[in-house]
């Protein structure tokens, strides 16, 4: 399989070692993974009158000190060029409400009219912000590996906004539910 690379560079890579045994099929990830119940997100970028995003759930709290989490974005995506070379992005955990973002985000709306879902406005930084998010942080890019076939990006929490009154979004064997709906 050949590997698309980014226009851009990467500070770090991370090395992966050839395997020793197979893996399991597509099907048989897909079928894992959706048993993994996540919080739904959108991370955006803008570069200038550019902004784009996607939906996704590959989000992980990544250390306290400092403030940072970890996100995994297609390598070869406009939105993974976007955040390296801004060395910023954003990030809204949906509230259980913002099925509709979530979905114009993950592909079912033309990417040049998916900021008409959900309220937008913007962060000091110039990032998008996701108004009525449960949560909504802008963050800068503090390291980056290329793992194949995305890239994980460690982002400094710089600013943060948490509506504790407003439930996420979770998604779960391959439908949304809101917390203590999961069957």
């Amino acid at each position: 399989m050949t590997t698309l690379m980014p226009e851009f560079d990467l500070p770090d890579t991370m090395a992966l070692r050839p395997l020793r045994r197979p893996t399991v099929s597509d099907a048989e990830f897909r079928a894992a993974m959706s048993g993994m119940a996540s919080t739904v997100h959108v991370v955006t970028a803008r570069r200038g009158d550019e902004r784009v995003g996607r939906t996704m759930t590959s989000v992980m709290s990544l250390s306290a000190h400092p403030p940072a989490l970890l996100i995994s974005v297609d390598i070869v995506s406009r939105l993974a060029d976007l955040i390296a070379r801004t060395g910023g992005f954003s990030l809204a955990m949906l509230a259980s409400d913002q099925t509709a973002v979530a979905d114009a985000f993950a592909g079912k709306v033309a990417a040049e009219h998916r900021f008409t879902h959900g309220q937008w406005g913007q962060w000091p930084s110039g990032q998008p912000m996701l108004l009525g998010a449960a949560t909504a942080l802008d963050c800068e890019v503090i390291g980056a590996m290329e793992t194949g076939t995305h890239v994980l990006f460690a982002g400094a929490i710089i600013e943060a906004e948490t509506a504790t009154e407003r439930q996420p979004l979770m998604w779960h064997r391959h439908g949304y539910h809101q917390p203590g709906g999961l069957d």
